[in-house]
């Protein structure tokens, strides 16, 4: 495998673990700064160039695209995307987890546990914000800050009023989070390769920090995860479209709860705290799934007329409760049934006599006139409005 690691810090320990652990297993690997590249586009021919001289073949890429240059490392990711090259995280991925509004507004329509969290822009919502909270103390952050940066904790009301009055000045997007008391000080890193998380530990702030990052003088420990965060971080990860992240959740009494999915997570505090190949995992599973790149489902599915991608939804009362997805007629109908969401469940490529229940919600690829059948009345908009014209309004005859 020719492996191509995407890094501006070159001699950082994650980068250079990585590069070291292709090696050790016989690939080829080279570190290519990220803001070196020129995207060339062409009908038909999306090209890159390295350093002017146009980029030879790789197998793979493995994006460690840092948070000052999300806007244009996403842009090259995105380049290796439409050039059929495996990515091991994907550019909407890696976009969607360096937002933390985003991410966590993306997480929230899954049955997965997020801590409390509002964002807010006028002043006058402030109050109403942090009493729907429960109360001072919130925590308030930055959108996109990293290692425990733009990371506060407002101990009263005045204060959280105070702060982010500061920061909106400055121009700055910040939310607000539901304070998770039981959890003060520590966190859990799940880091995920794949289906499945490869090493855990346990950060812990020392003194009279809250913050429990490393950067910021945290202490870590081993930690061993239950199935319900085992599963939590999988699928965080999954919903997310990453590959290879670090999954943050704080130990909340009713379970874990999902702090922020890092797409780009380091290397030295985990390996060094369990003693683990991490990098080895993270090169071996790229190693694996090589042969099957990421590829932009709508891109590639609706670009016939008339056909299209959508979620059907099965209400109770329906007429397609007890009845296997052969008995539905749905295929008949020129209706593919792509997967099933079923609770946090997700069965892909369902089986024809899978019995379909109350709540489904079913990812089905085919003729959109036919889906529309299937949509609840109060969501049906008709499908080519005619263009009216304009009414005389006081505003047209002033003008």
């Amino acid at each position: 495998m020719k492996l191509a690691i995407l890094s501006r810090s070159l001699k950082s320990y994650s980068t250079s673990r990585l590069r070291e652990a292709a090696v050790q297993r016989g690939h080829k690997v080279k570190v290519l700064n990220t803001l070196k590249f020129a995207i060339d586009l062409e009908q038909g021919s999306p090209e890159l160039y390295f350093r002017t001289k146009r980029l030879s073949q790789y197998d793979a890429v493995l994006p460690r695209i840092g948070a000052s240059i999300t806007y244009y490392g996403t842009a090259v990711v995105r380049q290796f995307e439409q050039m059929d090259v495996f990515c091991a995280n994907s550019s909407a991925g890696i976009s969607n987890s360096r937002d933390k509004l985003r991410s966590l507004q993306i997480l929230s329509r899954h049955q997965i546990g997020i801590p409390e969290t509002v964002f807010v822009r006028d002043k006058k919502d402030v109050l109403p914000a942090i009493e729907r909270l429960g109360g001072a103390p919130v925590i308030i952050k930055l959108l996109e800050g990293t290692q425990g940066i733009g990371v506060l904790l407002a101990e009263s009301v005045k204060s959280a009023e105070a702060i982010i009055e500061l920061l909106q000045s400055q121009k700055q997007n910040v939310l607000m989070q539901k304070f998770v008391a039981e959890s003060k000080g520590r966190d859990i890193r799940a880091f995920v390769v794949g289906d499945r998380v490869v090493a855990a530990m346990r950060r812990v702030a020392q003194g009279q920090e809250f913050r429990s990052n490393v950067h910021r003088g945290g202490l870590t420990e081993v930690v061993t995860l239950d199935d319900a965060y085992t599963e939590t971080a999988v699928r965080a990860a999954q919903i997310m479209g990453l590959r290879v992240a670090g999954v943050d959740m704080l130990e909340g009494n009713d379970g874990p709860l999902i702090m922020e999915v890092n797409s780009s997570p380091g290397l030295e505090g985990i390996e060094t705290c369990t003693q683990l190949d991490i990098a080895g995992a993270v090169v071996d599973y790229i190693a694996a799934h090589v042969d099957f790149p990421e590829m932009d489902l709508r891109q590639r599915l609706t670009v016939s007329t008339g056909y299209g991608v959508a979620e059907l939804h099965i209400p109770e009362g329906s007429s397609y409760v007890s009845k296997s997805i052969n008995e539905s007629g749905l295929r008949e109908k020129d209706i593919n049934v792509l997967s099933l969401h079923r609770g946090t469940t997700v069965i892909p490529n369902p089986r024809s006599q899978r019995i379909l229940e109350a709540g489904d919600r079913l990812l089905c690829f085919g003729k959109l006139e036919l889906m529309r059948d299937l949509v609840p009345t109060k969501t049906n908009r008709e499908r080519n409005p005619k263009v009216r014209d304009l009414p005389e309004l006081p505003v047209t005859k002033e003008t």
